[in-house]
């Protein structure tokens, strides 16, 4: 997941990245960094954050250019 991704992801189901935060049980400060590109995230964390998401709708497409949806 890339910082943009996440960034997207978060606006698509109308999170802060304080609601994004509790929904994942991560920082908000990590969260911020990773959107911004200053730290990739640890593979941990970002797979908290992609369960969160995706469990409010949101799917993370990858290839050659990765991107978000909503799948509702």
């Amino acid at each position: 997941m890339t910082g943009p991704q996440l960034r997207a992801a978060s606006m698509f189901v109308g999170w802060t990245i304080s609601t994004l935060a509790k929904k994942a049980k991560v920082y908000p400060n990590t969260i911020s960094f990773i959107e911004k590109g200053r730290r990739r995230g640890r593979d941990k964390t970002l797979e908290a954050l992609r369960k969160a998401l995706e469990k409010a709708g949101v799917e993370f497409t990858n290839g050659k250019r990765p991107g978000v949806r909503l799948s509702i």
